[in-house]
């Protein structure tokens, strides 16, 4: 399937720069990147995702070699149940957590997910758990009164002053942090209220208070930052805190307007300083690897400025037993666990190592990879989760 991505992709012409429509007098230092003027042409974006230059190309060898994977399990809480997707994890002042999404309760006393009632029981849009040396147990946090067995509260609050209800959905990747001293981080999101479909990428800060991270502030004139019509959607499909140096990266869709399969593929990047990253006009944009950093946002949509393209959601980590970064992924439309590795992260990337494929349980849909590097600092093995149909597989491969 990933071959036949790839050569189709390669065959496809550039496509015709469109006109769009963007709010006037938007700037890169307002509050954030929203407005509430009414909208008026302006000269048009650039949307041509294909190019002479071609930055999201997979480059060189991958020096993974794979000795063993094993299937652990389904990963579940111990003190709680639910059913749910991603489980991104992070860490802050040497904890680690994850973050779910949807996260669908079982129905009151049901203490194993595989054995819930038919039924909605409730939900929450998503959660945060503490992360154990055991891959397949976590422990819930934020819990509610519920009895025998309580449940999940929401870990990004909704606020009905900006239109949003209780099912507007904050897609959240990893928690980076930023103090290790003074237990904070922040949390990056896509709010996504269905009508009128996603509405723009945020941030919220987020403060570790007896023992559990909590959203304190959520960033930006509307709770985000980057209009989602107009820039890309930064930090909806990765946020890793590079403990290698100062910064967070965060990497995202395109805006809204590119929706076919190939031109939604390409994913964008930014950075902050960790110390730096609750400050938007702090924030810098890859604009590819011919132009670099700039304090502009990225309003320039080519292969050229793009820095990935095909993985969805998916983590990166360092790793010490092969000396560079590992981006876990599992592509489009795809049943399998893959790996690609770089030196640096704006790339280039390495073709990919398949890991793993699953089956679909009940035809449901398998996405979103999921690094676990905490189990082994020396990198000689990785556990990985990901979502098959709102249940978390865990696997652990031995590398050589």
């Amino acid at each position: 399937m990933r071959r036949f991505l790839r050569k189709l992709r390669d065959k496809v012409d550039a496509l015709s720069a469109k006109p769009v429509v963007a709010p006037a007098q938007l700037s890169q230092h307002d509050s954030s990147l929203v407005t509430d003027q009414s909208p008026q042409t302006v000269p048009p974006f650039i949307t041509q995702v294909r190019g002479d230059i071609d930055n999201t190309k997979t480059f060189g060898l991958n020096p993974i070699v794979i000795e063993l994977v094993r299937w652990l399990g389904y990963q579940v809480a111990s003190n709680s149940s639910s059913r749910r997707d991603l489980g991104f994890t992070g860490k802050i002042a040497g904890r680690w957590y994850a973050i779910f999404g949807d996260t669908l309760w079982c129905a009151p006393g049901v203490t194993d997910f595989t054995k819930d009632k038919p039924g909605f029981h409730g939900m929450v849009r998503d959660s945060v758990s503490l992360l154990t040396n055991d891959p397949l147990t976590v422990i819930d946090l934020n819990l509610n009164n519920d009895w025998p067995v309580p449940h999940q509260l929401q870990f990004v609050p909704f606020n009905p002053a900006w239109g949003e209800v209780n099912t507007t959905a904050f897609g959240g990747t990893s928690l980076c942090e930023t103090d290790a001293e003074k237990a904070t981080g922040i949390i990056y999101y896509m709010v996504n209220a269905y009508e009128p479909n996603l509405v723009g990428a945020g941030a919220g800060k987020v403060d570790v208070i007896n023992g559990t991270p909590t959203v304190t502030k959520r960033l930006g004139a509307r709770g985000y930052w980057w209009d989602a019509r107009l820039y890309p959607h930064y930090g909806d499909k990765i946020a890793y805190r590079d403990e290698r140096s100062d910064y967070i990266y965060i990497w995202g869709g395109p805006p809204n307007r590119f929706t076919g399969w190939l031109e939604g593929s390409y994913i964008y990047l930014a950075r902050v300083r960790a110390a730096d990253a609750y400050d938007l006009d702090k924030y810098e944009y890859y604009w590819g690897r011919q132009q670099g950093w700039k304090p502009q946002v990225l309003t320039e949509f080519t292969t050229e400025t793009a820095a990935l393209w095909g993985t969805g959601q998916g983590q990166i980590c360092w790793n010490g037993h092969y000396q560079c970064y590992i981006l876990v992924h599992l592509g489009i439309a795809s049943n399998t666990v893959y790996l690609r590795t770089a030196q640096a992260l704006e790339g280039p990337w390495t073709p990919d190592v398949e890991v793993y494929t699953t089956t679909p349980i009940d035809g449901g849909l398998v996405y979103a990879g999921v690094a676990h590097p905490y189990l082994d600092p020396s990198g000689k093995t990785l556990v990985v989760s990901f979502t098959n149909n709102n249940h978390i597989e865990v696997i652990k491969a031995t590398f050589r």
